[in-house]
């Protein structure tokens, strides 16, 4: 399957992957980015003639910013095939902390918020098509609630909810909803944790498995398998086993005083 491709969190890891392996299975990319300069010479950089892609800037915790993409993607190409909410943020956090509570507010208006704005400009143009994919990139840290991680795991754990929500309502309509959770993949994101990331998977890899599922129309699937396994055993653990086995474990790190990463 070919066709026009939205893509938000372009410019970076598992984004610029999907970018990557989309434009050479034949895709036409749309891709968004709060940095769209950038994006653009790195499109450029590869050759890609210029009749295959083009960059729209937007701000995923921004509402306004995050539609206003959407509503220029369909004036100047049309409706996507598919559209994949990508675009997120990792940090760790403390609750005990007043400047964390800000963080976790960041986090749930780019992670959660913000895909929902990604997918509105779309969705009454694939119903009156009957067609396409609307694509949530959750996380096996949706699965179970880790400790310093409760910011990012409550938001993929609404992330996940959300799509299913979604799935319902547009059953019937031709519209698919996909939701993939990836386990560790190797990206600048994860490359700070300061914990053992076990299955960690290359960002082209995870790519190549995003699509062939995409591709199948599947509503959800863990990437790789053997991190599927663990987040099935995860479920059924129970909370004194599974609180033991995390005690003392590294946690993400929180951000500076001043710093906040942006999608």
């Amino acid at each position: 399957m070919a066709g026009l491709i939205y893509l938000t969190g372009a410019s970076s890891g598992i984004g610029q992957a999907l970018a990557e392996r989309c434009f050479a299975d034949g895709w036409r990319l749309a891709l968004v980015a709060r940095r769209p300069v950038e994006l653009r010479d790195w499109a450029r950089a590869r050759d890609w003639p210029a009749e295959r892609w083009q960059v729209y800037e937007a701000d995923v915790a921004d509402i306004d910013s995050v539609v206003a993409a959407g509503q220029a993607c369909l004036a100047r190409q049309g409706v996507p095939d598919v559209v994949v909410a990508n675009a997120g943020i990792s940090v760790g956090m403390d609750t005990a902390e007043r400047a964390d509570i800000d963080v976790m507010a960041r986090t749930l208006a780019v992670n959660n918020v913000g895909m929902a704005a990604t997918f509105q400009p779309f969705i009454a143009a694939m119903r009156e098509r009957g067609s396409g994919t609307l694509v949530g990139i959750a996380s096996v840290a949706a699965i179970r609630g880790l400790p310093g991680h409760a910011a990012y795991c409550a938001s993929k754990a609404g992330v996940v909810a959300y799509c299913e929500s979604l799935r319902g309502e547009l059953r019937g309509s031709g519209v698919r909803v996909v939701t993939l959770l990836p386990g560790y993949i190797d990206t600048p994101l994860t490359r700070a944790n300061r914990y053992a990331m076990p299955f960690l998977m290359p960002a082209d890899r995870f790519a190549e498995w995003a699509l062939r599922a995409i591709g199948q129309g599947v509503s959800y699937r863990v990437i790789p398998w053997q991190m599927a396994v663990v987040a099935k055993l995860l479920r059924v653990l129970p909370n004194a086993l599974f609180d033991r086995l995390l005690s003392g474990r590294p946690r993400k790190a929180r951000a500076g005083p001043t710093t906040m990463p942006g999608p």
